[in-house]
């Protein structure tokens, strides 16, 4: 008789990540591993802790200070095969690999009109709340989901992170993956016997909580934080809905114009500047497909568009609690 229990563990974001990456490298032996510190240190937030260790160095390869040379090592060995997963030890580290990922990344399956995969994931922490100094706090994922030939992706839980990995490795595309760093440690149950290609989610929005009088759309860091104002504005009598886009490009446009219809308000938040951001082209979609739905214009709600603060001053650059509905309450208002 089959055993049909779930397989339910309690997992922290970073732990869901290791998990599927671990995962991933045991179905496949193509799946290499590269970065600074990835291996014996097993990166600086631990998210590859004990893969060098179990798979070996060949696998699980500790590179030079130079991101430049580490993605264009990888698109090498995505040319010959293999599925490379970079880290890019932080958001702000990534701008010395900015020409190999859009000249050569985005663009070598076009370039070969159809006949080269580029099956690499570049994974990046990103985000604030940590503290840190400058260049490790920013949320730079507007430049990639721009860029044709990417896929942009983020995760905001350890279900979706362990999921999510795996199906970014299983894709023949390229694959940008962001991770929101103060997310790292928030715990919760992940059921890891689900089949990996069910849709969970690597290109579909999730209604994270349904609600009736306006639309949160949002991702990453962003998702618990507006779950946590849907709860607030519950006490008040007001219904929040709150989509996580999960993945930026392509975005899931069917799901966000099924919620505006819905609600008739909308709210977009992300922690980057609102200026040209993820949430000036939602919300210039949304107003074109949904304006005789809409009650109230779109707002955004997002980063100041300054260069990323010194710590002291980041709670005050974030969008918080309080920020969020104060737009709520201006989209009621109409």
């Amino acid at each position: 008789m089959t055993d049909t229990t779930p397989n339910r563990q309690k997992l922290s974001l970073a732990k869901g990540l290791n998990a599927g990456l671990r995962k991933a490298m045991e179905d496949d032996p193509k799946v290499v591993l590269m970065g600074e510190d990835v291996g014996k240190l097993g990166g600086v937030f631990r998210i590859t802790e004990g893969l060098q260790k179990d798979f070996g160095e060949d696998r699980v390869i500790d590179t030079p200070l130079a991101e430049s040379g580490i993605v264009g090592t990888a698109i090498g060995l995505a040319l010959r095969g293999y599925r490379p997963v970079v880290e890019i030890q932080f958001d702000g580290f990534i701008y010395p690999a900015f020409d190999q990922i859009i000249s050569q990344v985005a663009k070598m399956h076009a370039r070969s009109l159809g006949h080269l995969r580029m099956p690499l994931v570049i994974r990046v922490p990103y985000g604030g709340g940590i503290g840190a100094v400058e260049h490790h706090s920013e949320s730079n994922e507007a430049y990639f989901a721009h860029t044709a030939g990417l896929r942009t992706v983020t995760c905001a839980d350890p279900a979706d992170a362990y999921w999510m990995i795996q199906q970014a490795i299983a894709s023949d595309d390229p694959v940008m993956f962001y991770e929101p760093k103060r997310r790292y440690h928030e715990r919760a149950e992940v059921e890891i016997d689900e089949a990996a290609g069910a849709p969970l989610g690597l290109h579909t929005a999730r209604v994270a909580r349904a609600g009736s009088d306006l639309t949160l759309v949002t991702y990453g860091p962003m998702v618990k934080t507006c779950l946590d104002a849907a709860a607030a504005a519950s006490a008040e009598g007001k219904s929040l809905e709150v989509i996580d886009l999960r993945s930026l490009s392509p975005l899931d446009t069917p799901t966000i114009m099924e919620s505006a219809r819905k609600t008739g308000r909308v709210v977009v938040v992300h922690e980057a500047s609102t200026f040209l951001g993820m949430g000036a082209e939602i919300a210039a979609q949304v107003q074109r497909d949904c304006f005789y739905s809409l009650e109230a214009p779109v707002l955004r709600v997002g980063g100041y568009n300054i260069p990323y603060p010194p710590s002291r001053y980041e709670e005050d650059f974030l969008p918080d609690l309080d920020r969020i509905l104060d737009s709520v309450d201006q989209a009621l208002a109409f």
